[in-house]
């Protein structure tokens, strides 16, 4: 019997980022679908692991873990032996830091891109708000782009928890249909990316049948 329960659908952002956390650490585990067609996320037995009704859900053991990052966190912590996130303050604290940025600065344009150009239908698609959307991703990632410059990976010379919220970004901003501004550090980062078997298995996902879909 698996030890580890991961409740939420593939085709979950969010959950991708838990499942690429549970591929790098390598420990056995079982999928559960929830979210989206497969619902699931009001029962009583759902709320009671995660009050706010949303997916991913961990569970180790007697230990449940709601919001993507913060399962992120724990699988490094417990599983990672200090190398998805040191146990040196200061070097987590370098991990965390790009953590936060992506969540806060990154994410939600990119999230809104992808929604109002992916998941709503052509014929009601907001071309200015998806321009704007855009440009500001790609200004975030022209930021990235620069702090890439001198370092293979986001915190340093070697992969780490901090590239996972960024770095799940990446396979639906170079598979969407738009302009792109060249970035070379970043197309370098997601090639090195794209090396790793639980990157490919856990993040590049087709997302077909979530197209013109704006309902969950």
């Amino acid at each position: 019997m698996n030890r580890i329960t991961l409740w939420g659908r593939l085709s979950s952002c969010n959950v991708q980022k838990a499942l690429w956390a549970l591929e790098e650490v390598g420990v056995d585990y079982l999928r559960i679908d929830a979210g989206g067609d497969f619902g699931g996320l009001d029962t009583p037995e759902f709320l009671a692991m995660n009050p706010t009704g949303q997916i991913p859900v961990l569970r180790d053991g007697d230990v449940t873990v709601w919001e993507s990052e913060a399962i992120v966190r724990y699988l490094a912590a417990r599983y990672g032996k200090d190398a998805l996130w040191s146990e040196d303050p200061a070097e987590r604290t370098r991990v965390d830091q790009w953590m936060s940025w992506a969540t806060m600065s990154l994410y939600p344009d990119w999230i809104d891109l992808f929604w109002k150009l992916v998941r709503t239908p052509p014929d009601r698609r907001d071309l200015a708000a998806i321009r704007g959307h855009a440009e500001r991703t790609a200004a975030r990632l022209t930021f990235l782009d620069h702090q890439l410059a001198d370092r293979p990976y986001i915190a340093g010379d070697r992969f780490t928890i901090a590239d996972i919220p960024a770095g799940m970004v990446l396979y639906r901003w170079f598979e969407m249909e738009l302009d792109r501004p060249s970035l070379s550090n970043v197309e370098a980062w997601y090639q090195r990316l794209r090396l790793r078997p639980s990157y490919m298995k856990s993040i590049c996902i087709p997302f077909d049948d979530l197209k013109g879909r704006e309902v969950e």
